[in-house]
């Protein structure tokens, strides 16, 4: 009987409801075997993961503290006091006052570091202790820092002087808290030429901090944490070490990272890893037992679920079938009586309701879709004629925006255009979509965006894309001219932040506000006006027609910066290796170009050329023969430089490139001369330079009185000068006296005459044949400008 009620309805939702929940029914069954059988290996393998990761937790933890250790140690090391101290002969005062800028050194350190609760330097030659702030004698700092009882003055000795380098041992510690010990980094500074030892540097940290660091950790599992040095010595262990040591060791050359031996309270789990930053090692003892009784828990609970889970469906299964398929049967019978044409030729009710509602939704799609398309065409029509300035005589723009439901709510308006600067890279990251969709996606995104932001301010803002740009027209509401150009900025760089979320970057220009819809075309031409200007201001900027707008008072502004004398002073720089200042001066001269907003993107070009010239000048007057080869290695700076976009790109590049030029003409410096002789000679030549600021009025002043006053030879004194300047001397006398000059000219009203003596210059003739060298005019003229 029941058979022959089904039978009909075996393609109904009922009969496929039956079967659905009937599998449920096995469902269960079925993994209560895999279960069953997975079990143990799976609850295994998650417990060995769990203490494996625990294990690594515990590694980063302590790792990280290891790790400022090592650094501090570094720093401490490569210290260039430390290094001057330690491997230069200097008389004995000069020692005590290096090292005494050395420990006031350390005490920046000291602050710097303040997981660190000690450290200092052995210095052997003094056999002295260098500490953050002070430096003693080693029987006083022992005293101070190590003498706690446990360790006597010569084991400390032998301690410190016999380690291993670059290892981490116990050390006793005095201000260590209740443990009153720490954990210590040892590393032996290099021996000197003679071969012998120099000095040791400790860094140490307290064991309290690390038993911290580890304490919820090993809290969390119960287990034994210990962490042994590169001689296996037990370096921190958060209770004290119960198994035999020699066991752990003989578990540790074991390849694996999971071994098992009983212990005096069971069968153990040991867990061992290498650290990442040091040559420790990490150890997890975890008794097993523990994990086992928890295992066992869930596994027994997890029979039982599935018990009551079987029969909990079972009895489900009927209820919710019976009433569940009642409204699917009115629901059916409803749309059966208003949809007679429809054939239930499959007898499912579903596919049924599914091709009733597919049809009826599919008709109402249609007809909105050929609606939106006929009005966002039409709109973005009537925006384009608009924004062109094409009068359309058969329709008034007023009516036009009545039309498509557009507001004018004042009659002020602006133009924002949008350039998408990165849309190839937008289109890899939209695999699946031809350029058609992809472009529709964007104008979709950045229209929503923008009209949402304009709305946000109160305005009215329409988007429409014209020329593979998007422009938005917008229509202010009344208020100010001041609060109106803010709202312009403000909506400009929202979008530009806001679409970056979609990968989008954006270059945005900004019309001015013109009244009436006829200025619609003119502010359309000033934001147009205003993106040509991206190639000097650079890509992802946002522009405003203001800040390009010439003026008569812009003109005057127009011009090329970049004088002989300032070029003279970049290749002296360039030829000391002095990088700040050769880059601020560089900085300096850009700025003075650039920051004119009128400047053309031809002169741009022609000062960065001019810049690269400097830079190729001031290697060919090195003059040693290597500069040509070194030139010859790098073949394409021109070429990077002209293939960048934007003026920002070229200055980039022309930093890189100005770093390079330093770095090698420092390299020449420094190849010729030590450190102490270049302190020297800086010492020198700045006296010097003192001495002809003092003497430039003398008109007897040359290199031989000025090597008699130094007591050195002339020539030696130029030499050494043009080494340390990149200069001659006689160059920089007569350069003193000509700024010397100009600025007498500028502030004095002295004749040519009276200026020239007192620079200097007994004939006035010779005066005016040096300047006019060295400034391009006479100094007559030179009055006349100023």
């Amino acid at each position: 009987m029941k058979l022959r009620f089904f039978w009909p309805k075996r393609k109904s939702i009922v009969f496929t409801w039956l079967l659905s929940y009937s599998a449920v029914l096995f469902v269960p069954m079925l993994m209560s075997i895999l279960i069953y059988s997975q079990s143990s290996h799976a609850l295994k393998s998650e417990i060995h993961r769990a203490n494996d990761s625990l294990l690594k937790q515990v590694r980063y933890t302590i790792d990280t503290l290891f790790d400022l250790m090592k650094r501090l140690n570094m720093e401490i090391t490569w210290n260039a006091k430390l290094q001057s101290l330690m491997y230069t002969n200097v008389r004995t005062n000069d020692d005590q006052y290096l090292a005494f800028q050395l420990v006031k050194e350390f005490r920046m350190y000291q602050t710097s570091h303040a997981t660190i609760d000690e450290f200092y330097v052995t210095w052997d030659q003094e056999a002295s202790i260098l500490r953050p702030g002070n430096m003693r004698d080693l029987h006083t700092a022992f005293d101070t820092i190590h003498n706690t009882g446990t360790l006597r003055y010569e084991q400390w000795l032998d301690t410190i002087h016999q380690a291993t380098n670059n290892q981490f041992l116990i050390l006793p510690r005095v201000d260590a808290g209740p443990s009153a010990s720490s954990i210590a980094y040892v590393t032996h500074l290099p021996k000197d030429l003679n071969g012998k030892q120099t000095g040791t540097v400790v860094v140490m940290a307290d064991r309290e901090r690390f038993e911290k660091a580890i304490e919820s950790i090993s809290g969390f599992s119960g287990g034994q944490i210990v962490i042994l040095n590169h001689d296996n010595q037990v370096l921190l262990s958060n209770v004290p070490v119960t198994v035999n040591k020699n066991l752990i060791l003989e578990q540790l050359q074991d390849e694996d990272n999971v071994t098992y031996k009983p212990s005096q309270d069971g069968e153990s789990e040991l867990f061992y890893i290498q650290s990442a930053v040091s040559d420790l090692k990490y150890v997890l003892i975890i008794p097993s037992r523990m994990y086992w009784e928890k295992a066992e828990y869930v596994r027994k609970f997890t029979y039982i679920s599935i018990l009551i889970s079987l029969f909990g469906a079972a009895v489900l299964t009927w209820f919710f079938l019976r009433r569940n398929y009642s409204p699917i049967q009115r629901l059916v019978q409803s749309i059966s009586d208003k949809n007679a044409f429809e054939e239930r030729a499959d007898g499912n009710e579903l596919h049924f309701i599914q091709r009733v509602i597919s049809h009826t939704r599919n008709e109402k799609d249609q007809i909105a879709m050929q609606l939106q398309s006929h009005h966002h065409v039409l709109r973005s029509n009537m925006l384009n004629r608009l924004l062109k300035g094409r009068i359309d005589s058969l329709v008034s723009y007023e009516e036009a925006f009545k039309t498509f439901h557009m507001d004018l709510i004042s009659n002020h308006f602006a133009v924002i255009l949008f350039a998408v600067e990165n849309s190839d890279s937008i289109s890899t990251n939209l695999p699946g979509m031809d350029i058609s969709e992809r472009r529709k996606l964007m104008q979709f995104i950045i229209t929503n965006v923008v009209e949402e932001l304009v709305g946000h301010r109160q305005h009215a803002g329409y988007v429409a894309e014209i020329d593979d740009m998007m422009v938005c027209l917008v229509n202010f509401a009344e208020t100010d001219a001041a609060e109106r150009k803010v709202d312009l900025d403000w909506i400009a760089a929202e979008a530009q932040r806001f679409l970056t979320r979609f990968h989008m970057d954006l270059t945005i220009s900004i019309s001015g506000v013109h009244p009436s819809l006829i200025g619609v075309a003119e502010a359309y031409k000033e934001a147009l006006d205003a993106m040509e200007y991206k190639m000097v201001r650079g890509k992802r900027e946002i522009i405003t027609y203001d800040e390009i707008r010439i003026d008569t008072a812009d003109k005057l502004q127009l011009g090329y910066y970049y004088p002989l004398q300032v070029e003279q002073q970049i290749i002296n720089l360039i030829k000391t290796g002095d990088i700040e200042q050769a880059s601020a001066s560089m900085n300096e001269i850009m700025g003075r170009n650039f920051d004119k907003p009128l400047v053309s993107l031809t002169l741009a070009r022609c000062l960065i050329f001019n810049l690269v010239g400097t830079m190729v000048k001031a290697m060919n007057e090195l003059g040693d023969g290597t500069t040509q080869p070194w030139l010859g290695d790098n073949p394409l700076w021109m070429d990077s430089i002209i293939a960048c976009d934007t003026i920002l790109e070229m200055q980039q590049e022309l930093q890189l490139l100005l770093r390079e030029v330093c770095a090698f003409a420092a390299s020449k410096i420094e190849a010729n001369q030590t450190k102490e002789r270049t302190e020297t000679l800086r010492e020198l030549i700045a006296k010097v330079m003192q001495y002809i600021e003092e003497q430039y009025q003398d008109a007897n002043l040359n290199v031989n009185t000025i090597g008699e006053n130094f007591a050195l030879r002339g020539s030696y004194v130029s030499k050494l000068f043009k080494d340390q300047t990149g200069e001659g001397l006689l160059d920089y006398i007569t350069k003193y006296r000509i700024q010397q000059a100009k600025k007498m000219i500028s502030y004095k009203q002295d004749s040519i005459s009276e200026i020239a003596r007192l620079v200097g210059y007994n004939e006035v003739a010779t005066f005016i044949r040096v300047f006019k060298k060295y400034e391009g005019i006479t100094p007559g003229k030179y009055k006349e400008m100023n």
